[in-house]
């Protein structure tokens, strides 16, 4: 038996750090549900509770949100399921206080027990030195880089302490386990089965005495539980320890996420909240209350679901990463971002607990600083204005919403909604919004275009073409007869380069024999420029005419070539009530082709290309487009494909996104530029791609220059040269469509492609 003074001793430190430790996170458990009850009331978040329930389970279970990292999610896997399955452990602690030779009620000894315990034991204590270790050296990698790490910024030592606690609980477990064996097999009460794991250690103990063997197990269980408890103390004085925190929250953010089936928040840009509550209708909205409040402005206007979403970061980087805007030495990063916001929803709560909060820490108020997010103090304390006093207005208009972090979030945070909330704010409510969009607005406003173009002008793209389509609305009544209304966009009607796209993609039609008509002048824009900048009631008229078109012209199916009109016809019109049958040309051409209605020839020896696809962003990651223009360029024979190092999911972005097209990039390098980096890296002479605006940006891009240093453009609302040819690097920037027509016409005339 232990000794009787070190059982007490054991029992009055373990019952005080205990009574402190539950106390702890029980008041850490009120302040959170404290911070997140104070938000705004936001509706629509528990439709269909079963399959959110469901949705949570499953995804917490497979860990599918980790994407392309299979080691750590391996190891965080094993890492969540020890930490609950481990907890059974923690009450045999108690009880091996008062008797070493304790084991669970009905479970006892049992062999299945010692298997499933000492494996998660061990499997914990590896997977948590493996991550341990990843951090580590990241961090070491990058010391001389640190904005390249994705753990810049985030609060070290809570991640080391979560990490130490880990891997000092499963130590633990697996010392208990082998000084039991040691003990209990002296009086062979039991055998190896049942600590299949720790039986080789244990058997060094054998020899001990079973008094010294008892002490060691009441000592080692006691550090186990004061461990455990510091844990429970430390997270419970820190409501914004994300990292700790996570493992409660992450499953109700994920339930409560914008689709009940646990698809990630992109495609659409939610509704804009409305004091709190997502609306469909700004005007009526006006006209119902004056004093109405559009989207995000102040600490107050953050609604439960944005405290819940900023409180479940982990800050584990993996959206700073993949960043376009941070990644070219810009203020923005979604994690950095989101940590201000968590913190000054946690401070403006009253929460000043001894450790609580990043303004006190070196490493995320530097890391602020650095980037130029916050002012001198740090992140604001009180209920204050998110611009400026969270986050710089810099960091709202850097975003492409690319979507690149919320494909990479494990645990759901939705960035692009939320940042989509903050330019409405400043964009409706302050009229404070970068000069440059000015001149598109108002464009869009009284031309229905952003290029500031006179509607007669939509169909000048096809006065080359030697063969005729219907106008709908002049030439045939509507579209009920043909197969597809070629919605053209904007940038396929004005754009050079884009107006080349849209002929191609015509006349592959007419080849395929599609029946087919256009709108003509009757066609405007979807809105899709003013919402991303943050102009919702602009861009409800635009959609709203736009829907108002389509359904008058019948269109019963819908072809386009710009991923950003397909994407808000897809998915932004139903949010006002209409839903349509849209394609991305690039999925109908690989269809005809499969269906052997187009018939592309190999390219003589010297025309022979080796050709790299950028993925629009807007196409592949918003909508999941990646293998169509894939399958449509293998097709092509004889043309070699590369891959650029980032692809598909984890394609870079060309920087057009979130009505940066229109705005000029006056911090770090052009992210065209560091793109081009990418596709030059691969040794393509062509960079194929399936937007209008990544071919103007792409095509743009010179020799690798800093974007402090612009070069003269020419006068316009696009502020890069859109048919530009490329400076210092033989790259051309081509359509999909175009490539594919060159084989086409080589199939049909038997020779070189018309020029």
């Amino acid at each position: 038996m232990a000794s009787g003074a070190l059982v007490i001793t054991s029992l009055v430190i373990v019952g005080a750090m205990t009574v402190a430790g539950v106390a702890s996170f029980i008041w850490g458990i009120t302040k959170i549900v404290g911070v997140i009850r104070a938000g705004a009331p936001e509706s629509g978040r528990w439709t269909d509770p079963i399959q959110r329930i469901w949705t949570a389970i499953r995804v917490t279970i497979s860990h599918s949100t980790f994407k392309q990292r299979p080691l750590i999610r391996a190891a965080h896997w094993l890492v969540m399921v020890s930490f609950v399955v481990l907890l059974l452990t923690l009450v045999s602690s108690f009880g091996q206080i008062f008797n070493p030779e304790y084991a669970l009620p009905l479970i006892g000894h049992a062999y299945w027990w010692g298997w499933v315990s000492e494996g998660f034991a061990w499997a914990g204590l590896l997977s948590i030195l493996t991550l341990t270790a990843v951090r580590f050296v990241t961090m070491w990698r990058d010391e001389e880089t640190p904005r390249s790490s994705r753990f810049f910024g985030s609060t070290r030592w809570q991640a080391y302490f979560v990490e130490w606690v880990i891997a000092t609980v499963c130590a633990c477990i697996l010392v208990i386990h082998a000084l039991q064996f040691g003990l209990l097999s002296q009086s062979g009460a039991v055998s190896w089965a049942s600590y299949p794991l720790t039986a080789w250690a244990g058997k060094h103990f054998a020899g001990a005495s079973p008094s010294a063997l008892a002490n060691w197990i009441v000592v080692v269980a006691s550090i186990k539980i004061l461990v455990s408890m510091v844990w429970m103390l430390v997270v419970g004085l820190n409501t914004a320890m994300g990292i700790s925190w996570h493992r409660f929250l992450a499953p109700v953010n994920i339930a409560a996420g914008t689709h009940a089936n646990g698809a990630k928040s992109l495609g659409a840009l939610s509704l804009p909240l409305v004091n709190g509550d997502p609306s469909s209708d700004l005007e009526q909205a006006a006209d119902e209350d004056e004093d109405l409040v559009i989207g995000l402005g102040t600490t107050a206007d953050l609604t439960w679901k944005d405290r819940l979403d900023v409180m479940t970061c982990t800050e584990c980087g993996r959206c700073q990463d993949l960043c376009p805007a941070w990644n070219t030495d810009k203020p923005l990063s979604p994690k950095l971002l989101t940590l201000a916001l968590r913190d000054n929803a946690v401070a403006a709560a009253g929460d000043t607990a001894p450790f609580q909060g990043h303004a006190d820490t070196t490493d995320v108020l530097g890391a602020l600083s650095a980037a130029k997010i916050t002012g001198e103090n740090g992140v604001a304390s009180t209920n204050a204005d998110l611009v400026p006093d969270v986050t710089a207005a810099d960091v709202l208009w850097d975003c492409t919403m690319c979507g690149a972090c919320v494909e990479q979030c494990p645990v759901d945070i939705e960035h692009i909604d939320r940042i989509g909330n903050l330019r409405r704010f400043q964009f409706l409510m302050e009229s404070a919004f970068p000069r440059e969009l000015q001149r598109p607005m108002r464009a869009l406003e009284t031309k229905g275009n952003p290029y500031n173009q006179m509607p007669r002008k939509r169909l000048d793209w096809a006065k080359d073409l030697d063969f005729d389509f219907p106008v709908i609305g002049e030439d045939v009544e509507d579209a009920e007869g043909l197969d597809y209304l070629f919605w053209v966009g904007c940038a396929g009607a004005y754009d050079e380069k884009a107006k080349k796209t849209s002929a191609a993609v015509a006349e592959l039609l007419h080849v395929a024999g599609v029946k087919f008509g256009v709108l003509g002048s009757a066609e405007s824009c979807t809105g899709d420029p003013a919402r991303r900048a943050g102009n919702e009631l602009l861009f409800q008229v635009l959609a709203n005419a736009a829907i108002e078109t389509l359904q008058e012209a019948k269109a019963k199916n819908i072809v386009v070539t710009c991923a950003h009109c397909f994407n808000t016809i897809l998915n932004e019109f139903p949010q006002l009530g209409a839903s349509f049958n849209v394609v991305h040309h690039t999925q109908l051409l690989n269809r005809l082709l499969r269906e052997g209605l187009l018939k592309p020839a190999p390219a003589p020896d010297e025309e022979k290309q080796t050709i790299t696809y950028h993925d629009p962003c807007f196409l592949g990651r918003h909508n999941r487009v990646f293998e169509a223009p894939r399958e449509l360029l293998d097709s092509i024979p004889e043309l070699k494909e590369v891959e650029m190092a980032d692809n598909r999911e984890l394609a870079m972005c060309c920087g057009a996104g979130g009505a940066r097209a229109w705005m000029e990039e006056t911090r770090g390098t052009r992210i065209a530029n560091a793109r081009m980096e990418q596709a030059q890296a691969t040794g393509a002479s062509v960079v194929a791609t399936a937007c209008p605006f990544c071919t103007q940006m792409l095509g743009s891009a010179p020799t690798p220059v800093k974007a402090s240093e612009p070069e003269t453009l020419p006068g316009g609302p696009v502020p890069v040269p859109s048919d530009s040819v490329q400076k210092g690097a033989d790259i051309e920037i081509k359509d999909v469509a175009l490539l594919l027509l060159e084989g086409v016409r080589r199939g049909q005339q038997g020779s070189h492609p018309r020029q």
